[in-house]
């Protein structure tokens, strides 16, 4: 089908440009229901998703149409890589490529819609021995993404080392913008140094979905019991060493809690929970991309809790 100008999808120069544009859905929703209908798609009652950085249209109960703009292409290869590699080796649902092209230089993927209620909907709910049940299970599926092959995933950039070292030299900038406390900046230079012996920089790498927290996944209950339904949105994935992932339900899940932290370790593989593990999550924590220590520990006091970053690790992973 071809596209006048009043349907071609724009170009822009930066990140803030897009998103104020993404944020009304008349500007482009109707250009995602055309590029549905030339896949032989209907659209009848679309849904239009809010959250997150692409344009993400329900077509239907069965599909999802994402469309990323060129300045996050990289997020499109991550993301059809991703679902393309993992495809039939994970216990847990993830959704599956039903179509893919490019719109006015915007790539797209039609995928399969998953079932199950939001995790950050169903999470604050549970009761606590279901939030240890749910934790365990991520550690178990943290650990069975990881064994997968790369396969064309071991192209994705940056490599791990770049990346540690690139966040490693902007890590006190970007936390000194974001108000770190000075009590726990204190400390930054020494966790860095740390850092540097604690994170394997040349092992053998695995995938890592970077973002393993409650908005990522499907919650289901069955007979009472709440268990993992699906784990969708890839596109942040990159290649490194493991016990990244262990970051994102650290932080937004486990809330310093023992039996939760032991319940994720035991599930992803770790048996004891010592001094090197929790400095060197410490130190992965506040060199995550995401990172941002004032709003993504969900520990209720912690400014007051801990007086410098030891105790802030002792805080997150207590045991």
């Amino acid at each position: 089908m071809t596209n006048d100008a009043s349907s071609a999808l724009p170009v822009f120069a930066d990140a803030e440009s897009f998103r104020v544009w993404r944020s009304d859905p008349r500007l482009w929703l109707p250009i995602a229901i055309d590029i549905a209908r030339s896949h032989g798609l209907e659209a009848r009652a679309p849904q239009v998703f809010s959250t997150g950085t692409n344009l993400v249209v329900g077509l239907d109960e069965q599909r999802i149409l994402k469309i990323f703009p060129p300045l996050l292409r990289a997020q499109f290869v991550s993301e059809r890589g991703s679902l393309a590699q993992l495809a039939g080796r994970l216990s847990l649902p993830i959704p599956e490529i039903v179509a893919e092209g490019e719109r006015d230089g915007w790539p797209y993927l039609v995928i399969t819609r998953l079932a199950g209620t939001l995790g950050s909907e169903a999470w604050p709910h549970l009761a606590e021995d279901q939030k240890e049940r749910v934790l365990r299970r991520i550690g178990e599926t943290i650990a069975a993404v990881q064994r997968a092959p790369l396969g064309p995933l071991a192209q994705i950039e940056p490599r791990w080392d770049e990346f540690m070292r690139r966040q490693m030299q902007g890590c006190r900038s970007r936390h000194e913008r974001l108000g770190l406390a000075p009590k726990f900046l204190a400390g930054l230079d020494d966790l860095l140094h740390d850092a540097a012996g604690l994170i394997p920089m040349d092992t053998a790498p695995v995938i890592l979905i970077g973002e393993y927290i409650p908005e990522n996944f499907l919650l289901a209950c069955h007979d009472g019991e709440w268990s993992l339904a699906g784990l969708f949105d890839f596109g942040d994935v990159l290649t490194g060493w493991r016990d990244y992932d262990l970051l994102g339900p650290s932080a937004f899940m486990a809330a310093g809690r023992p039996d939760r932290v032991r319940s994720l370790l035991e599930g992803f593989g770790y048996s004891k929970l010592d001094y090197a593990l929790k400095r060197r999550l410490m130190a992965l924590m506040l060199l995550h991309r995401a990172s941002d220590l004032n709003s993504h520990v969900c520990i209720e006091g912690r400014q007051q809790k801990a007086n410098d970053l030891v105790e802030l690790q002792d805080l997150i992973w207590p045991g």
